[in-house]
Parts: C-alpha cells; structure tokens; sequence
C-alpha cells in the first residue's frame, strides 16, 4: 500500500499541519477527544497507523509521562516532519516506514487518525479490525479519528455542504472546495459511521462514537479485560451532545447499509 500525502492532498509537507486545519471541522477537538480515549492504554505501547506528522501521537504522549508510541507510516516525508516534531519525547517516540496492513505487534491501543478511509472496501476494513482486536492486550483500546459520510442523501447531502462550509469559512474558496473533494475521491471512501460502528463491534470490541462533526467521527472500540470474552457490541451510536451540523443524520442501528461515499459532488456547490 503506498501513499503520498504531498501528491494526495497536493500540499506541501512543511504547510501539512496549518493546511489539514483549513480541511477538517473540528480538527483541534478531534485530536484531543481521540488522546483522551486512549489515555487509558498511552502508559503502555501504542501504535499509531498512518501517523503522518504525528499530530495525535504527540496528544497520546502528552496524556502520560511514560508508555511509547510507535508511529506507523509509508509516507517517509511525514515520518521525518513528524521525528522534529516529537524529538522531545526521545525513545517514548518510534517511527516505523510501513503499511499499516502489515503484520501488527502487540501493543496496549492502537490510534488512527485521517488515514483509515484510504481502505476502499468495507470487507477489507472489517479485516483490519479484527487484526488489530487481536493484537491488542485484554482491556486494550482502539480510536479511530476518520471521516464518516451518511448513506441517507438527505443527509449526505447536508454533511457535505458543512464540509465545504467549514473550509470556506478557513479561507477556500467554494469552487476549490469542492474540486478537493473530487481530488481526494481518488483515493479516499467513506462509510456511514453506523458502517464503522458495526464494523468495530463485529470485530469484538465495545464500539461506540465518543465526539462527531460535520461527519468527522472518533469511533473508540473497547476489548474485554478477560481474554476468554468478546464485547461486539455498540453502547451508543451518536454521542448524547454531539457538535456535528448534519442534524438529519440518524442513530445509528446495528444493520450495516454498506454504502460507501466517494462522490465529490452529491449537491450543487451553489447550494445553501
């Protein structure tokens, strides 16, 4: 699996983390909601997949003052922004240039942020779910910091255009936000997060979304404390006080609709 962030995004690696601000609702809060559900785990080994810059890694390793996370990435271009970024950490920081399909190793949590959706096929999703339940200790956790997209058009619709909203109001311009949707369609898909909900409990975890906005969702999963037990459940679809503006996206149910989102242009960009 290859990818290049400066080909991907076409940004410059140097601007990656003043630009993914402009791109993403809610980014600040993300990264934080996401730190604070793997504090649990962030004493011991994380494994951080498609770590990037290490933007999330540093929210880990900042919530304990031991435990290490080991950030796992093919882009060795933002390995090496994220090594500056995280010298203060020493040894508690490790880089590793892989695919995060490759063999896991066991660990305490296991982090992603922004890179999951570039899995194409909700199957090979479920797959890597299950890989990573069983690489984790009993009363380990995974968070999942990813774009969501409802199935429903309606609603669909109205995530989109508070997507583009948000970068508007960063500064894009309306055509050019929609022109990075159609870009990032490329390589990108996203599911419903009743999808990804499903998919995490399928896998064995207590699954729930913690934080969502505009369809940016922290999914944490939860596996049991006892290694002869198995959660697979969802304790709650869409968090109670959500920040997300799509208001016409439901709870989500445990029957998975299976509809991926890589259309860039579900309305028209002079709608309101």
């Amino acid at each position: 699996m290859s990818h290049s962030v400066r080909r991907h995004l076409r940004v410059a690696i140097h601007a990656y983390d003043a630009t993914i601000r402009q791109f993403i609702p809610g980014y600040e809060e993300m990264l934080r909601t996401a730190a604070r559900e793997m504090a649990p785990a962030a004493p011991g080994r994380v494994l951080d997949l498609g770590a990037g810059t290490g933007a999330l890694a540093e929210a880990i390793l900042e919530t304990s003052q031991s435990g290490t996370v080991e950030l796992v990435d093919v882009d060795a271009e933002m390995l090496k922004q994220a090594e500056t970024r995280l010298a203060r950490f020493g040894s508690r920081a490790r880089f590793t240039e892989a695919s995060f399909l490759e063999p896991l190793p066991r660990c305490d949590g296991v982090a992603a942020s922004l890179a999951l959706h570039h899995i194409p096929e909700l199957d090979a999703k479920r797959a890597l779910y299950r890989r990573i339940h069983d690489t984790l200790e009993p009363g380990g956790v995974f968070v999942n910091a990813d774009a969501t997209m409802p199935a429903e058009p309606a609603a669909r619709a109205a995530t989109w255009r508070g997507w583009a909203d948000h970068m508007i109001s960063h500064g894009i311009e309306e055509q050019r936000a929609f022109e990075h949707f159609e870009e990032w369609s490329e390589e990108d898909t996203y599911f419903p997060l009743e999808d990804e909900l499903a998919a995490v409990a399928a896998a064995g975890f207590e699954a729930e979304c913690v934080w969502i906005e505009v369809g940016i969702a922290v999914v944490v999963g939860r596996k049991a404390a006892s290694r002869h037990s198995r959660s697979s459940r969802i304790t709650r679809a869409i968090p109670a006080k959500s920040a997300t503006t799509t208001s016409t996206t439901k709870p989500a149910s445990l029957a998975s609709s299976s509809t991926p989102s890589t259309c860039p242009f579900p309305i028209s960009t002079s709608s309101r």
